[in-house]
């Protein structure tokens, strides 16, 4: 009998490493807020400084993972724990929020910081967007932190359209499109808003149809509007700047035909663009005596140019109620009204019946009664002359 103890069998055999990729990585909120709360110390007070530390952190640290940490460091400095207390064991750091100063202006300054990230999820920015929205409504803040919607990468991403869509929502939801088309104006932002998209899609259809398909109608009218505004204030300029280098009638009607069949611009609408560029193109005299001979030596010049738009009925009548506005809004021209209508009565811009239409009903209210009393007897003329005519047709039949 062998007494030997009988070795008990082992496992042998290759140990394999589980490769890294292959291991989750573990979720670790302590050190994501070490990482930021480090950075955001080191880079210091300054708002353009820690927005481009937090936009490069972006590429290295996963901020949808860790997006409630990095609110909690934005806001009260560091992790919160549970309960709603900070974390006594974690380093803070003293740029957040609730240690900001107590104003508006580094209000705004923290809200620009908000948008600029986009480590949120969808529903986290959809309800900031709702709250600033609100914000906005109420002028808690100023449109200008709009700016931080126009980020290139935001906007790339289709980030900022969609935030925008959120914030609209609210913003008219507590007051109107007036009322939001105001506070735009007031920091600029009413001709910006198509920079919300992509160069490749910056259009006025491609905005007009997301927005519309938002639900915000309202809001795809007015930038079709201000787009509309925008692109007859360069044609004017344009116009100005031809007259000043001396381009001949022919090319800058040629020019203003060509741009009313691109964008689309109504005879009546161009009629006005054409004699606001008219006027605008001369350095008016001061004294009221000669102002008048001067307008109508530059307007002989360029009658033939305000004729070339002036081919409907309403456009005559577009441009004698331009006429009277300006001559009232421009002090020096207000005994200047009869001889200017005169002056393009004859070089046939206007007809009888334009003139007798402006002079029976359709004159504007302002300067109505000086205007009325300086045409009185040129309208009396030219009743007298109709009716000769048609006393003439009488006979002749």
């Amino acid at each position: 009998m062998n007494n030997q103890k009988q070795q008990k069998p082992t496992l042998t055999g290759q140990r394999f490493k589980t490769r890294k990729r292959d291991e989750k990585e573990r979720f670790d909120p302590s050190q994501f807020q070490e990482s930021i709360v480090q950075g955001l110390n080191q880079t210091g007070t300054d708002l353009d400084a820690v927005a481009k530390f937090l936009d490069a952190s972006g590429a290295k640290l996963d901020y949808r993972r860790y997006a409630e940490t990095l609110f909690d460091i934005l806001v009260a400095g560091g992790m919160l724990a549970p309960g709603g207390t900070l974390s006594d064991d974690m380093t803070r750091t003293e740029y957040c929020l609730f240690t900001a100063n107590e104003d508006l202006e580094t209000m705004q300054a923290y809200a620009q910081l908000l948008l600029f990230l986009k480590g949120f999820t969808e529903s986290e920015r959809n309800k900031l967007a709702m709250l600033t929205g609100i914000l906005l409504a109420n002028g808690n803040i100023s449109a200008s932190i709009l700016n931080s919607l126009f980020n290139e990468n935001l906007v790339k991403e289709g980030v900022s359209a969609a935030f925008a869509v959120k914030l609209f929502k609210s913003w008219i939801n507590e007051k109107d499109i007036n009322s939001v088309a105001a506070s735009l104006r007031k920091v600029g932002m009413d001709n910006r808003l198509m920079e919300l998209f992509p160069a490749n899609k910056r259009s006025c259809e491609h905005f007009s149809k997301y927005f519309t398909d938002a639900g915000l109608k309202e809001l795809s009218d007015f930038a079709r509007n201000q787009q509309s505004i925008g692109a007859r204030k360069e044609l004017q300029k344009e116009l100005q700047e031809q007259m000043s280098r001396g381009e001949t009638l022919k090319d800058i009607i040629a020019y203003v035909r060509e741009e009313m069949k691109k964008t689309n611009i109504s005879e009546q609408t161009m009629i006005g663009i054409v004699w606001t560029s008219v006027m605008s193109s001369v350095e008016w005299n001061k004294k009221e005596e000669l102002v008048t001979e001067q307008a109508i030596k530059h307007l002989k010049q360029y009658s033939p140019l305000l004729k070339a738009f002036t081919s409907q009925g309403l456009s005559e009548l577009t441009l004698l109620l331009k006429i009277q506005e300006y001559c009232y809004d421009n002090i020096h021209f207000m005994k200047a009204f009869q001889k200017i209508v005169v002056l393009l009565y004859k070089a046939d811009v206007l007809s009888e019946e334009a003139i007798l239409k402006w002079y029976t009903e359709g004159h504007l209210a302002k300067g109505k009664s000086v205007f009325l009393e300086q045409m009185k007897k040129f309208v009396e003329w030219l009743k007298n002359a109709e009716e000769e005519s048609e006393s003439e047709e009488e006979e002749g039949d």
